[in-house]
């Protein structure tokens, strides 16, 4: 029979087990940052060209912008932050391979025949943004206990 815990044991935590704001902050920023770099490449810079340095940068305003999404999601999967621990692994992991799924499978789906924006601008890298949503996904598995 397993002895319950008691209160003591609850409080002796250690130190490193709170939560980081600053991680999580940290995370925050990237993935916003990477989802506005993203969409103002594709709404702004795009059409008119301008900023210049931006526009000569090509397909890599796309690399940045869901290299920095994908940074802030393998930051979130630390334990100092709260998809890093408890149940939040759990979502983080089923949430990265279920979001690379279905970019995949809608990518192959709409492929030929109709006009979704961000799927019809990647083209093929469509399949490196949904091999990077779960490579999320292990880094969130290994965080799994």
């Amino acid at each position: 029979m397993p002895k319950p815990r008691s209160s003591a044991s609850l409080a002796a935590r250690p130190v490193g087990a709170s939560i980081s704001v600053v991680r999580v902050a940290l995370v925050l920023v990237l993935v916003c940052v990477g989802i506005a770099w993203v969409t103002y490449y594709l709404v702004a810079v795009i059409d008119d060209g301008t900023p210049p340095w931006m526009a000569d940068l090509g397909d890599w305003n796309l690399a940045i912008g869901f290299g920095l999404i994908f940074l802030g999601l393998a930051l979130s999967a630390h334990p100092r932050s709260p998809l890093g621990r408890g149940r939040g692994v759990v979502i983080g992991m089923l949430g990265s391979f279920l979001i690379g799924l279905v970019w995949i499978v809608v990518f192959y789906v709409t492929s030929q025949d109709a006009d979704v924006p961000i799927i019809t601008d990647l083209g093929n890298y469509n399949l490196l943004v949904g091999i990077g949503f779960m490579a999320v996904g292990f880094v969130f598995a290994t965080r799994w206990e």
